[in-house]
């Protein structure tokens, strides 16, 4: 019965079937009998737990965004330096990908299939989200970590793109060493990618006149 911890179970089971079909075939491309089959039930049964394919496009991509929402608001919460803050930010949004790869990918690539209606809870996660990334980075400013120049939206904004497109590799190659890739993608936004040398240099000079 609806509310029932083995319903619970049986339907989370349905919202990752549906993940998977829709991370393979799309939504349009999918069927109902698609997911019915890939978790193995009869198609008539699995109204038992989505009415229509829209409301299991819907429930996969919830599924797939509110844990990373609510980890966010932890990261955010915490007193840590902006470094670390970053750092968690990464480990937490790309191993998303990796723990649940396909819904993640699915409410990326297919959210914008279903109405405006059914996309408004999502898009006020996401906005969440971004907003909490940004007051990562307002706090930086702040604190003298980051730059006062820095348009704090542009670098939230371009978090979440560098692991959306990281996170989509990691959902099509279960070999890649995640964790390398965090570590690669903070150097980036820390480091940048110019050698410091000019800096060095002036440094040793500087040193010099003492």
């Amino acid at each position: 019965m609806p509310g029932t911890d083995r319903y619970q179970q049986h339907r989370a089971q349905a919202i990752r079937a549906a993940a998977s079909v829709f991370s393979e075939k799309g939504f349009h491309g999918a069927t109902t009998r698609d997911i019915a089959e890939r978790l193995g039930i009869k198609q008539g049964s699995l109204y038992y737990y989505f009415r229509s394919k829209e409301e299991a496009l819907e429930e996969v991509c919830l599924f797939g965004i509110r844990d990373y929402v609510l980890r966010m608001d932890q990261i955010a919460a915490s007193d840590q330096p902006f470094e670390a803050k970053l750092m968690a930010v990464l480990t937490s949004h790309l191993s998303s990908y990796r723990e649940r790869n396909e819904a993640l990918k699915v409410h990326n690539d297919e959210r914008l299939y279903l109405p405006s209606g059914k996309r408004t809870r999502l898009k006020e996660l996401g906005t969440h989200y971004r907003e909490k990334l940004e007051h990562i980075f307002e706090e930086g400013v702040a604190d003298g970590t980051l730059r006062d120049s820095l348009d704090c939206h542009f670098a939230a904004q371009s978090v979440i793109g560098i692991c959306n497109a990281w996170g989509d590799i990691i959902v099509r190659d279960p070999d890649l060493d995640m964790f390398a890739v965090i570590q690669k993608c903070a150097d980036l936004l820390l480091d940048g990618f110019r050698e410091r040398r000019g800096a060095d240099s002036a440094a040793v000079a500087d040193s010099g006149h003492g």
